[in-house]
């Protein structure tokens, strides 16, 4: 929530469709220096990118860093046709027009992936190339046949990956993690990374986890002011707007916009640098890889793998952080 974590950045704006966002922003220390916008997952905020905005200050970029629908400052629309990704893209951007940023590059992560992947296909010019970390560029029509890919993930790596997904789609989940919020915490933000693969991917497993009340130690990477602070954050807006990004997705609130979109076009149309996190037992870094080479998702497009979990941003900061600016130099010119 941008206006408690950078309340001397934080800012709020009314769009033409009349939703209302909050988010941070900073403008560049000079005019040729590059915009980044940074675009945060579930269940996270704008806060959950600190030290990133930390650094690109330093180097005297600026930044835009949303909550995103159903986060933090931001609306938070129970009607899942208010999660369509091309209804999104397009008031992300206009965010861009109000800070006067024409052309930036994109960073995300995680739920903020497909987001992003959709904002370079409907806005390919605002943007001077993309990073998707620990997810790969999302290409338009995935199939969120969770069964499915629950089969097949057990058959390739031996255990379910998107068995959670389920329970996600379910009205009882928000109200299960609103009940046990701590526990919800410790999951999603492990202290070994492995939960991933015993307590969050396999079907049923989330929801036992949760619903028990069960807690861990908080990982290395996190002190106890960051917990408090997501507390803070979620205790005001709660889980049921940020589960209907799962919903929408499962329930094909997508399918009309992107039936639009040609074969040709549904490729990454920017640069892509894909961070992949080898330790993330959920989005398995080698089966993304592998299917974005299959697929030809990726023409221009590099992945840097980095030893850590599902929050690189968090876990390994300063290696992200490093990969953000190169690619800043490269795609942006500085």
């Amino acid at each position: 929530m941008a206006s408690i974590a950078f309340p001397s950045i934080a800012k709020k704006a009314t769009l033409s469709d009349g939703t209302t966002y909050g988010y941070a922003a900073i403008a560049p220390a000079s005019a040729d220096k590059s915009t980044f916008v940074l675009i945060h997952g579930y269940p996270s905020s704008s806060y959950d990118w600190r030290i990133q905005i930390e650094a690109l200050k330093k180097e005297g970029h600026g930044v835009i860093v949303p909550d995103l629908l159903g986060y933090g400052d931001t609306d938070k629309p129970l009607d899942l046709q208010a999660y369509r990704l091309k209804t999104m893209s397009n008031q992300v951007v206009e965010i861009m027009d109000i800070e006067k940023v024409s052309r930036a590059v994109l960073v995300a992560h995680d739920w903020g992936v497909p987001l992003a992947s959709r904002m370079v296909l409907y806005h390919t010019q605002r943007f001077y190339g993309l990073v998707t970390v620990a997810v790969s560029y999302t290409a338009p029509g995935a199939d969120y046949d969770i069964d499915a890919i629950c089969e097949l993930s057990k058959k390739l790596i031996g255990y379910e990956t998107f068995g959670y997904w389920k329970w996600h789609n379910t009205e009882e989940a928000a109200a299960d993690m609103e009940a046990n919020p701590a526990s919800a915490f410790h999951l999603i933000y492990p202290h070994d990374n492995l939960l991933f693969k015993t307590d969050l991917g396999p079907t049923g497993k989330a929801a036992e986890f949760v619903r028990s009340g069960r807690t861990t130690s908080l990982p290395s990477w996190l002190t106890q002011e960051d917990y408090e602070m997501h507390d803070r954050i979620f205790s005001k807006g709660g889980y049921a707007a940020p589960l209907s990004w799962y919903k929408a997705a499962m329930r094909g609130i997508n399918a009309q916009d992107e039936a639009e979109i040609p074969d040709e076009q549904k490729p990454c149309p920017v640069p892509n640098l894909f961070v992949a996190a080898t330790e993330d037992y959920v989005c398995v870094a080698a089966l993304q890889i592998k299917r974005q080479e299959m697929l030809k998702l990726v023409p221009n497009g590099r992945v840097e793998t980095v030893d850590c979990g599902h929050w690189v941003q968090l876990e390994k900061p300063e290696v992200l952080n490093e990969l953000i600016l190169g690619f800043g130099k490269e795609v942006a010119g500085n």
